[in-house]
């Protein structure tokens, strides 16, 4: 019998995504009996919707619908982009209509994690913009409970609907502590929580 797994899937444009990614993976490494799957989302023709390049130039492999169809738990991460998830992020989730008609996703565990480059620039938004098809599947849906210390210390990013990061410039992918706890908090909660729910 194959391990389950969470995936982890993100979009990133300067790092911040990607190193979330990573801290919500050592979340999930937390916990026995499950790994962590880390994806990247590919870039997107802005005229045509196709992927730019079929391999990707460095990093994580890039996501298919098969590692999406078998995972034990979704995370989504995405740059906020006037507080909504990022187009290659839509363009994936657009793709899934096959997995929703057949339900492959109902009762598993899901979450959301951004990055943006300004504190009020849309963290929450972003998260809940990818929370809304992940529903549509009938996902169960986690966000990051207050118990987790770090959200109320952070003078950075975090929030109640799932991890977030404060890129103070477009060079910038340094996570303060507290993101990092999150990060690892998020990935921690949906690990469990899968377990619980297979």
């Amino acid at each position: 019998m194959t391990t389950p797994y969470i995936l982890i899937t993100y979009y990133s444009r300067h790092g911040s995504t990607e190193s979330m990614a990573k801290y919500i993976a050592r979340g999930v490494n937390k916990v026995g009996n499950i790994e962590a799957r880390i994806r990247q989302i590919p870039n997107i023709s802005v005229t045509s919707e196709q992927i730019d390049a079929e391999l990707p130039e460095s990093g994580h492999p890039y996501v298919e619908l098969d590692d999406i169809a078998s995972c034990s738990g979704l995370l989504i991460g995405s740059p906020s982009y006037f507080g909504s998830m990022a187009a290659p992020v839509k363009h994936l989730i657009d793709q899934t209509s096959t997995l929703w008609m057949s339900g492959q996703l109902c009762d598993k565990p899901a979450g959301a994690f951004t990055s943006a480059s300004s504190m009020h620039g849309g963290h929450e938004m972003t998260i809940q913009s990818i929370m809304t098809p992940l529903l549509h599947h009938g996902m169960v849906w986690l966000g990051l409970p207050y118990k987790n210390k770090s959200l109320i210390s952070t003078m950075s990013g975090g929030t109640p609907y799932g991890a977030s990061h404060l890129a103070k410039s477009t060079s910038e992918s340094n996570l303060t502590l507290d993101e990092q706890l999150l990060c690892e908090a998020q990935g921690k909660r949906v690990a469990e929580f899968a377990l619980k729910l297979r």
